[in-house]
C-alpha cells in the first residue's frame, strides 16, 4: 500500500504544479487551482508516517521533491524543442509550462522545507502519544508547515513584485483556505490509516500462510 499511497503523492504534487496557472475566487479570497490538490499531499505524508514510520515519509518527501526537478527540466526541453508546423498552440503551452524560474525556485524551497517539517513534527508527536492523537499530529504538523510554505512561497514568489499589503493579503488568505482543509482532512486521515493497517495485516497473514 505504501508504493500505492507514494503515487498518489507524486501525481497530486506534480498535477498542482500544472493547476497552478489558474486563479479561481472564493468570496474575497483568490487562490490557485493548485491549492485544492496541493494541500492534500500533507494528509498523504501524514498517513504514510503514521503507518510506515518516518524515514518511509521522509523517503516519500525526497521521490516529491526528485520527481518536481525532474518535470521541471523534461518541460523545459518540451517547450525548446522546434513545433510542428501544424501546431499552432505553442505561445499557449508555454504560457501554461513555462513558469518563472523565481516561481520555480519559490515552489521548491517552499515544498522542501515544509514537507520535511511537517514530518519532524508529526513523529515528535507520535513519539510521545503512540498510535493516541492521531488527529493532534495531524492537524498540528500539518497547520504548522503549511504556514511556513505558504509565507516562504508568496515571500520568495513575490517580494518586491506586488505591494506588501497585497503580500500579506496573499499570505492571509492563502493560509485560511489550507488552514480550513487541514481541519476538514481528519476524518479521511482515520480512515486511510484504517484502511492501511487492515491491508498489511491481511498481506502479513498471507505471507506467513504461504510460507
Amino acid at each position: 500500500m505504501y508504493i500505492y499511497f507514494t503515487a498518489v503523492f507524486v501525481g497530486l504534487l506534480l498535477l498542482s504544479n500544472i493547476l497552478s496557472v489558474k486563479l479561481f475566487e472564493m468570496g474575497s479570497i483568490v487562490l490557485p487551482a493548485a491549492a485544492i490538490v496541493y494541500v492534500i499531499t500533507y494528509l498523504m505524508t501524514d498517513v504514510i508516517g503514521e503507518v510506515y514510520g518516518k524515514k518511509a515519509a521522509r523517503r516519500t518527501v525526497q521521490a516529491g521533491f526528485l520527481t518536481q526537478v525532474l518535470a521541471m527540466v523534461f518541460i523545459y526541453i518540451s517547450i525548446q524543442l522546434p513545433p510542428a508546423a501544424d501546431f499552432q498552440s505553442q505561445a499557449a503551452f508555454e504560457e501554461i509550462f513555462n513558469g518563472s524560474f523565481r516561481i520555480i525556485l519559490a515552489s521548491l524551497v517552499s515544498y522542501f522545507v515544509s514537507q520535511h517539517l511537517d514530518v519532524s513534527i508529526f513523529h515528535t508527536l507520535k513519539q510521545r502519544h503512540g498510535r493516541k492523537k492521531l488527529w493532534l499530529r495531524n492537524n498540528l504538523s500539518t497547520m504548522t508547515s503549511q504556514l511556513f510554505d505558504t509565507v516562504l512561497f508568496i515571500t520568495i514568489a513575490f517580494w518586491g513584485v506586488v505591494p506588501t499589503s497585497v503580500l500579506l493579503g496573499m499570505i492571509v488568505s492563502q493560509y485560511i483556505w489550507k488552514f480550513t482543509v487541514a481541519a476538514v482532512d481528519t476524518p479521511f486521515a482515520y480512515l486511510l490509516v484504517r484502511w492501511a493497517r487492515k491491508y498489511e495485516e491481511k498481506h502479513q497473514s498471507e505471507l506467513l500462510k504461504a510460507s
